[in-house]
């Protein structure tokens, strides 16, 4: 499992590296660049798997198109 991913916002493309929690997803993320508040894109779980270099731990874990967080699925 990568416990680390490279979070991108998509409005002003800054790009920061984060630890992702292990235990719960992280449905928001502020944007260290501009401020903006970053919410999961429709169908992800959470900002890691819309943002982020790579998807959160409970779907590495267990596969993409798997539920995590809540059910949403990942294709």
């Amino acid at each position: 499992m990568i416990p680390q991913s490279v979070l991108t916002c998509p409005l002003c493309g800054h790009v920061e590296t984060e630890t992702m929690p292990t235990d719960a997803c992280q449905w928001f993320y502020e944007c260290k660049g501009c401020g903006t508040l970053l919410k999961p894109k429709a169908g992800d779980c959470c900002v890691f798997c819309s943002y982020g270099s790579v998807p959160c731990p409970p779907v590495q874990q267990e596969g993409a198109g798997s539920a995590c967080c809540g059910g949403s699925k990942h294709v």
